[in-house]
C-alpha cells in the first residue's frame, strides 16, 4: 500500500483537546504516522493537495441495515410493526445471494460517498456471506452479523429459523469473517429484537458473545407497541429483560432506545451499554424522539446511525447530525446538543461504541487512517471566515461536499470517483435485483 501525504489541510481532529490544526498528515500503510505544519513530500508515494479543504475523521454509523438498501421507497408511511410485517420481512425473505450482495454494495457506496468509513451493520437471516463479500471488496470498516430470528408467527416462513441453526450459522460466519483484513471487519451477534427471539437464543448469544469477546447488536424500545409485546410475553420492559438474562453489558449496542423509563436508563448507565440514536428513522416511522440530552447528561455512550434505507430513506450522516442537533432544542433550549457534541457522537463517540476509540474516530498519530476530505468552497457553506468550523460541518455541510474518502489508509473514493466499487454496475444490478424480488413477494409473505 503506497504511503499517502495530505498537504495544506485544515484538520478537525476530534482529539482529546478538540484541536483544529492546519498542515500535513502522513499516512504509512494504514496508520497516521505524522501530523505537522509541513512534511517533506519525499516521504510519500502519493501526495494529495488539500489546500482550502477540511479533513475530518471518517464518520462511524452504529446502526445500519445494508440488506435493506434495495428496499428504499418500498415501505414508506408505515409505523414500525406494520413496516416490518407488511413490507420489510417479506422483502428480506425474497433476497437471494446476488440481490443481497448488490443491496450491500449500494448501501456501502452511498456511505462512502457521504463520508462514513465504519458501520455497525445488521444483515438478514440468509445469504449473509454475500454481504460480507461486499464489505470485503469495498474496503469499508464494519462490525456486522447475520440477523437472528427464531420466534414469531407473523414472520415469513423463509425467515423463520430453528434456534440451533441460527446459532450455528452465526458462529460459522464469525469464524470465517471475524478480524478479516487485520481487523477491518469484525463479527457481531445480531438478534433482531426481543419480540422475534426466544430466551434460549438470547441466552446462547450472551454466552457466545462472552466467549468470543464480540459485540451484540440489537434493537430495543423503538416503538411503544413493541414494548407492550415484550412486557406481555416476558413480564418486563426491554432493557430490564435484557439485564435480567445477562445481556446488558459493555459489549451490547442497542439501536433506538426511544422509550426508556428511569430504571432502564440506570441499567444502561450501570452496565455501560451503548445506545445508537437514529433520529431520521425514528421520525419517519413515527416512533418518537429519544431523550438523548438526558442520556448524555448521565454520561451514557450515545452515537449515531441512519438505520436502513427504507425507513430514512438515506444513509447520510450529515442528515443525521443536523437532525440530532436541532431535534431537541424546542424541549431543552437552543444550547442543547451543541455542534461539537454532535460531531463527537458521529466520530469518536461511534468509535467508543465499537470499542475502537484507540484506533479510529479522531485524527491522531498512531490511529488508523480513516479520513474524509471535504470541499466546503460552495455557496451553502460560505462565508468561511469568522465561522466555527465544527458548526459549519454540522449545520451547513452536506454529503455532496465529501471529495475524498480514505479507509484503513486506502483511498476508496477520490475526487468523487469510486475506487473499489463499480458504480454503474451496482446501480444497474440494484434495479434488476429489486424487480426480481418484488415479483416474488406474493409467495413470500406467508
Amino acid at each position: 500500500m503506497p504511503n499517502l501525504l495530505i498537504k495544506h489541510a485544515q484538520m478537525i481532529t476530534m482529539d482529546p483537546n478538540n484541536s483544529i490544526l492546519s498542515g500535513d498528515i502522513l499516512i504509512e500503510n494504514d496508520t497516521i504516522t505524522e501530523i505537522a505544519a509541513s512534511i517533506n513530500p519525499k516521504k510519500a508515494d502519493k501526495v494529495i493537495d488539500a489546500r482550502r479543504r477540511t479533513v475530518i475523521p471518517g464518520f462511524i454509523q452504529t446502526h445500519i441495515h445494508l440488506c435493506q438498501t434495495l428496499f428504499r421507497g418500498q415501505a414508506d408511511d408505515l409505523e414500525l410493526l406494520d413496516w416490518l410485517k407488511k413490507r420489510i420481512w417479506p422483502l428480506e425473505a425474497a433476497h437471494d445471494e446476488e440481490s443481497l450482495y448488490y443491496s450491500a454494495m449500494l448501501g456501502i457506496g452511498e456511505l462512502i460517498q457521504s463520508g462514513t468509513t465504519c458501520i455497525v451493520d445488521m444483515e438478514t437471516v440468509h445469504h449473509t456471506d454475500a454481504a460480507f463479500q461486499s464489505l470485503a471488496k469495498s474496503g469499508i470498516r464494519a462490525v456486522s452479523g447475520k440477523v437472528m430470528m427464531d420466534k414469531g408467527a407473523e414472520v415469513p416462513k423463509l425467515l423463520q429459523e430453528k434456534t440451533e441453526d441460527s446459532i450455528q450459522q452465526s458462529v460459522d460466519l464469525l469464524e470465517r469473517w471475524h478480524n478479516y483484513d487485520d481487523g477491518r471487519i469484525e463479527y457481531a451477534f445480531c438478534p433482531r429484537f426481543v419480540v422475534s427471539c426466544t430466551e434460549e437464543l438470547l441466552v446462547k448469544v450472551r454466552d457466545l458473545s462472552s466467549s468470543y469477546n464480540v459485540k451484540v447488536h440489537t434493537h430495543a424500545s423503538e416503538n411503544r407497541a413493541e414494548i407492550d409485546l415484550v412486557e406481555a410475553e416476558r413480564g418486563m420492559r426491554n432493557v430490564v429483560y435484557l439485564d435480567h438474562i445477562g445481556l446488558a453489558n459493555e459489549r451490547l449496542i442497542l439501536a433506538h432506545c426511544v422509550w426508556l423509563n428511569e430504571e432502564e436508563k440506570q441499567i444502561i448507565k450501570k452496565r455501560k451499554v451503548k445506545v445508537t440514536h437514529c433520529p431520521g428513522s425514528n421520525l419517519k416511522l413515527a416512533s418518537g424522539i429519544a431523550d438523548v440530552p438526558d442520556l448524555l447528561d448521565r454520561d451514557i455512550f450515545v452515537s449515531l446511525g441512519a438505520d436502513g434505507a427504507p425507513c430514512n430513506n438515506q444513509l447520510d450522516m450529515f442528515h443525521e447530525m443536523r437532525l440530532a442537533a436541532i431535534l431537541h432544542k424546542p424541549a431543552y433550549g437552543p444550547t442543547a446538543m451543541k455542534a461539537k457534541k454532535v460531531l463527537e457522537m458521529a466520530t469518536i463517540g461511534g468509535a467508543r461504541a465499537v470499542g475502537m476509540e484507540d484506533q479510529i474516530g479522531s485524527i491522531e498519530v498512531g490511529k488508523k487512517a480513516d479520513l474524509v476530505i471535504l470541499n466546503l468552497n460552495k455557496f451553502h457553506a460560505y462565508p468561511s471566515s469568522e465561522v466555527d468550523p465544527i458548526s459549519r460541518i454540522v449545520y451547513s455541510a452536506s454529503k455532496s461536499d465529501v471529495e475524498t474518502t480514505i479507509i484503513n489508509g486506502k483511498i476508496v473514493m477520490e475526487n468523487r470517483v469510486m475506487k473499489t466499487i463499480d458504480e454503474d454496475l451496482v446501480l444497474k444490478e440494484s434495479n434488476r435485483s429489486i424487480q426480481r424480488l418484488l415479483k416474488r413477494l406474493p409467495s413470500m409473505s406467508s
